[in-house]
């Protein structure tokens, strides 16, 4: 499985940005697909999770602010970022879920949010 992040950029506060998670290949059990983000000198963490039954899931500091969606047509996810804050400024990464464990990763894209 291969995944391609794309739709990071340069936005004001409060503005908003969409990311993307293009999936190609094939695996019978991924059950989930995440995003993670990582801010210089800080460890990676997560940001959001949807199951392959549509079951979302979000770190507490962006509930209400992001949502995470799926096109299973398009092999996609999708993360809908509101409302940005600079401390949402990262490095963004897709994931895919096999069990318990992400076990693909993206190449990362970039948000940063400017005060």
């Amino acid at each position: 499985v291969q995944l391609q992040a794309s739709g990071g950029g340069l936005v004001q506060a409060g503005g908003s940005l969409r990311l993307s998670c293009v999936a190609s290949g094939s695996r019978f059990d991924i059950n989930g697909m995440g995003w993670y983000r990582q801010a210089p000198g800080t460890q990676r963490e997560f940001v959001a999770t949807i199951t392959r039954g549509g079951i979302t899931t979000y770190e507490d500091s962006v509930q209400g602010r992001f949502t995470i969606s799926r096109d299973n047509a398009k092999n996609t996810v999708y993360l809908q970022m509101n409302s940005l804050k600079p401390e949402d400024t990262a490095v963004y990464y897709c994931a895919a879920r096999v069990g318990s464990q992400y076990a693909y990763w993206g190449q990362g894209t970039q948000v940063t949010v400017s005060s």
